[in-house]
């Protein structure tokens, strides 16, 4: 057997996390790493304590469910409930994250977004390329970059 490389590692780790999602549109998980230690993990799901979409349906408005706060958010809460420094980490995601979940990756101090799938919002490379944040696509499936990927 093979040995899977860190990257695939925690992609992979970041999809087990995406199983824990409550909402059915999407399943979408995130891990966040430094120096090859797990510092949070997160995955969408509605806010604490209130009902999930598995419960009482999404809430849609402007074709998004906004019950759910993102598995990248989530992952960055649960960082700053344990009082976890982000500096110089590392995060995987099984979809790249929107605008909004990264500027709250960029202000985290976060360097690296390594990304499953490219999800909707070209402003996240734009910004990315300003702020010094680089932007990795990683295969769901095979674990290689893809020199073609947004």
């Amino acid at each position: 057997m093979q040995r899977v490389s860190w990257d695939r590692y925690f992609m992979n780790l970041a999809l087990e996390v995406a199983t824990r999602s409550t909402c059915p549109r999407k399943n979408v998980g995130a891990v966040i790493v430094r120096d090859k230690t797990i510092l949070s993990t997160g995955y969408n799901g509605s806010i604490r304590g209130a009902s999930h979409c598995t419960e009482s349906g999404c809430l849609i408005e402007n074709n998004h469910c906004i019950r759910t706060v993102h598995a990248e958010a989530n992952a960055l809460v649960q960082a700053a409930r344990h009082g976890v420094r982000l500096e110089d980490a590392e995060v995987y995601v099984t979809a790249s994250p929107c605008f909004n979940c990264f500027k709250l990756i960029a202000n985290a101090g976060i360097k690296t977004v390594y990304y499953g799938e490219f999800y909707r919002d070209d402003r996240v490379l734009e910004f990315a390329r300003e702020a010094g944040i680089r932007l990795v696509h990683l295969g769901l499936e095979d674990g290689q970059a893809d020199p073609t990927a947004p």
